[in-house]
């Protein structure tokens, strides 16, 4: 009787741990709904939470039962190890967890309350990298507290840091590259030089920038190609950041055509284009001749648009219009090359005696 009370108690034990956990993660649960029921979508946004809380809970709760009813047997020391490290390995999850609770519901709060897109794209690279930072230093953490629970270990940990100068020594050189990545990383995204969403140029590439990491920066290229480049690439590298300031941006169309060319009617019909499509923003919308020499004219046209996309098809639509208009219209206009026939030497010698002799 007394053996079969031993066995039914730590089974009762484990079943009334899982019972509280499922109880307490219910009472949280309803606890944090009921305290930030003021933010929009919070349950959902927040489901990620609930799973990593209730392997908490049952991880300490198990540990309290099996330490009350099963401490002195010979295999509650392995057990009593598992359940260290699963309490370790559950809380780090819980933080992680918390973390991107967190950058979703900071970043909703953003988007509706932020509407300048440069402000907005720029608290969205800090919250993102800012959560993995914290990340990575809480799953170092994590792992070295598992390495501590073992005795081994922490045994070996006295030899380690004997000899922590000459380590310290390799590691930097060994992680060199991978640091400075890293700080590169912060750097971009807390001096504000690059955010997510940006229209960059970078190794003769036009692309926006898709993602932005502590070691890495992914740029999507126009063809839908993802560059990935190393983050010390944008702090040691010239790049052209076309979205800086402002997401408005003004581009150019060029044009080599004849000297026949009708510039005001050129000017007449871009300005009838311009009014007449979305893509312009109505801010600069100007033809120059900005080259004439040799046989050819330069025309030079400057619009702007309200984003890099819209530029790039307005340029398009404006010099497929230019090249139409120019050939239905004014077909004079369309570039050539002139060559004047001379007498060759011969011939003048023979035209200068013929009209010698004529003469006398």
């Amino acid at each position: 009787m007394e053996e079969l009370e031993l066995a039914i108690k730590p089974i009762l034990a484990i079943l009334a741990a899982i019972a509280l956990a499922l109880l307490a993660t219910w009472l949280l649960r309803l606890t944090a709904d009921h305290v930030f029921r003021k933010i929009p979508d919070f349950k959902r946004r927040s489901a990620p939470a609930k799973a990593p809380v209730f392997v908490v809970l049952l991880t300490v709760g198990l540990r309290i039962a099996l330490a009350s009813t099963v401490s002195g047997q010979p295999w509650f020391g392995a057990v009593d190890f598992i359940l260290v490290a699963a309490f370790i390995a559950a809380l780090c999850w819980l933080f992680l967890a918390a973390l991107s609770v967190a950058e979703r519901l900071l970043l909703r709060q953003f988007s509706g309350r932020v509407t300048d897109s440069r402000r907005r794209r720029r608290l969205t690279t800090q919250v993102t990298l800012g959560r993995r930072v914290i990340s990575a230093l809480v799953i170092t953490l994590a792992v070295a507290g598992l390495l501590l629970t073992i005795p081994e270990v922490r045994a070996l940990g006295t030899g380690i840091l004997a000899s922590a100068g000459l380590i310290s020594i390799v590691a930097g050189l060994a992680v060199q590259s991978s640091l400075a990545n890293v700080f590169a990383g912060v750097q971009l995204a807390f001096t504000d030089a690059l955010r997510i969403d940006d229209v960059v140029v970078v190794e003769d590439l036009w692309g926006q920038v898709d993602e932005i990491t502590m070691t890495y920066v992914v740029v999507r290229v126009w063809d839908e190609r993802m560059l990935i480049l190393p983050s010390t690439y944008f702090t040691t590298t010239p790049f052209e950041n076309w979205t800086r300031n402002n997401p408005k941006i003004k581009g150019s169309v060029e044009l080599d055509l004849d000297w026949d060319t009708p510039v005001a009617e050129l000017r007449t019909h871009l300005d009838r284009l311009l009014a007449s499509t979305p893509l312009w923003d109505g801010r600069t919308g100007d033809l120059a001749v900005t080259n004439a020499v040799d046989s050819l004219v330069r025309i030079r046209i400057v619009v702007s648009s309200a984003d890099s996309d819209d530029l790039w098809d307005l340029r398009c639509l404006v010099r497929e219009s230019m090249v139409e208009f120019i050939q239905q219209h004014r077909r004079s206009s369309l570039p050539r090359q002139r060559w004047e026939i001379m007498p060759a030497a011969t011939d003048l010698a023979t035209d200068s005696a013929e009209t010698g002799a004529t003469s006398v």
